[in-house]
Parts: structure tokens; sequence; C-alpha cells
């Protein structure tokens, strides 16, 4: 589980044994969920765009969801949801202290 001190969690598409983690939009489908938690909360047409606190990313050609650790704050239902699909799901978790969301 990721400490309370950092920035950003990377979630990758990549199973702790080394598989490619199925199916191939598993980022962008997760990133879609979490799309109404966002900085002043869901608003009229808010679930066309990703939230700054959780975006799906492709780091060096590995599929990747990068929350950042505001969300933990905000909405820790939610939080726990993307940690638990994670762990649930055996992918590869990293965290980096890089700063506020994009």
């Amino acid at each position: 589980m990721p400490s309370s001190a950092a920035r950003e969690i990377f979630i990758q598409g990549i199973t702790r044994d080394g598989r490619t983690f199925r199916p191939s939009d598993w980022a962008e489908r997760l990133a879609g969920v979490m799309s109404a938690f966002r900085p002043g909360g869901a608003t009229p047409g808010s679930h066309l765009s990703y939230s700054p606190w959780c975006v799906p990313h492709v780091i060096d050609g590995v599929k990747t969801v990068v929350v950042h650790s505001d969300l933990r704050k905000a909405e820790p239902m939610a939080w726990d949801f993307v940690m638990n699909f994670a762990k649930d799901n055996d992918l590869k978790v990293e965290e980096r202290d890089v700063g506020p969301p994009r």
C-alpha cells in the first residue's frame, strides 16, 4: 500500500509476474469510471473528460494510470476502489513524489 507522503501513484498494466494486463483498454476504462471524482466535484459534461486525479498514460510503452494523492483526501472510497483494483489484479504499483496534478 502506498505511503501517505506519495504525490502520485503509477498503476502499471503489468502484473507482478510480468504479464501484460488485459483488456488492452483497461487504463481508459478505469480512468473513465473515475471521471466524476475531480476538484470541485462532478459537473454537467465532466464524464466527457478524465479527472486530473486519475489519468491514463503510456509510459515507456506500458499502459499506466496515474492517480494523484489528492483523490485520497477528497474521496477516500474512490481512492480505495482504485487501489483495490490494482491489488485485486496483481498490478505493479509505484509511488512518486512528482508535484501537483496536471
